[in-house]
């Protein structure tokens, strides 16, 4: 993935922001699904796996829906085992909106990464999952069934991003159960430019030093 899944802009001067997002997100219309990219393999065991993201600013515990999300939990445990997120950093911070991360290192030398895993957002959506405050969910490109290991952290309700009959959203696969005082400072923290990319970038790098599963 040579671009960053794009999101975009919530609240701060919200009008500029729903124009940014209609941009950025380029909504799809509803279409019938067709052959999805490599389907993730057999979902993670317990229904509610737990992680910890260990950061340079304080610890995350989050909870993943494995039963609501299935492809999309494997995936992320998956790349959670092979240590991908290890010295990541969190890449996009935008306060009326969201964290982003787990695609770059602190050089912001992208990750490989393996094929997409098939959207879910649908299905996670009529499970009860939206992206709300505290919800971990899937970063993509305009291409609804692209996403691989970058994901966010709502924090703020952004209900524009659910699933509708106009817009494929984006896949709701977990919430944080503590540590919401460390997603806040890292959601206040000065940004700016950073790498490739022209704003919204931690001055000081917020990196993920590894994201475990706790037993």
């Amino acid at each position: 993935m040579t671009v960053p899944p794009l999101l975009p802009k919530h609240m701060t001067h919200l009008k500029h922001h729903r124009r940014w997002a209609a941009l950025a997100l380029s909504l799809s219309l509803l279409t019938p699904w067709v052959a999805q990219a490599q389907n993730a393999p057999t979902p993670a065991s317990a229904s509610t796996p737990k992680v910890r993201i260990s950061t340079s600013m304080g610890d995350i515990e989050a909870e993943l829906y494995a039963d609501k999300a299935p492809k999309t939990v494997t995936n992320f445990v998956q790349y959670v085992n092979d240590k991908h997120y290890e010295s990541t950093i969190f890449h996009r911070v935008i306060p009326g909106f969201m964290l982003q991360g787990g695609g770059y290192d602190g050089q912001y030398r992208e990750k490989k990464t393996r094929a997409p895993v098939a959207h879910e957002g649908r299905q996670a959506l009529a499970a009860g999952l939206k992206n709300t405050t505290g919800t971990l969910a899937m970063a993509r490109t305009n291409d609804p069934q692209s996403a691989t290991a970058q994901f966010f952290i709502n924090v703020v309700d952004n209900a524009f991003l659910d699933p509708s009959f106009q817009s494929f959203g984006y896949t709701v696969f977990g919430k944080v159960t503590s540590g919401m005082d460390v997603v806040q400072k890292i959601r206040n923290t000065p940004t700016g430019a950073g790498g490739p990319f022209p704003t919204d970038v931690p001055r000081t790098p917020v990196v993920i030093q590894s994201i475990t599963l706790l037993k």
